[in-house]
């Protein structure tokens, strides 16, 4: 699995975390969905994803998503 992918797998099981912190925890988990989003548009535009180093310093290698 390259990081292209993963990060799809991570950020999929971070909503889904946030979500069911919200519904059986607290409301205000709901912040959580919003700043994973707010990350999500923001490496979109700039490229930056501190996610993405992290498993690139695993040594998970790069790759196209969908070839």
């Amino acid at each position: 699995m390259n990081i292209d992918r993963l990060m799809f797998v991570f950020a999929g099981c971070m909503i889904l975390l946030s979500l069911i912190l919200t519904q059986f925890v607290h409301a205000n988990f709901i912040w959580f969905t919003v700043f994973i989003g707010l990350n999500m548009i923001q490496a979109a535009f700039t490229g930056f994803c501190p996610a993405a180093k992290i498993f690139s310093k695993l040594g998970i290698q790069t790759g196209c998503a969908f070839k």
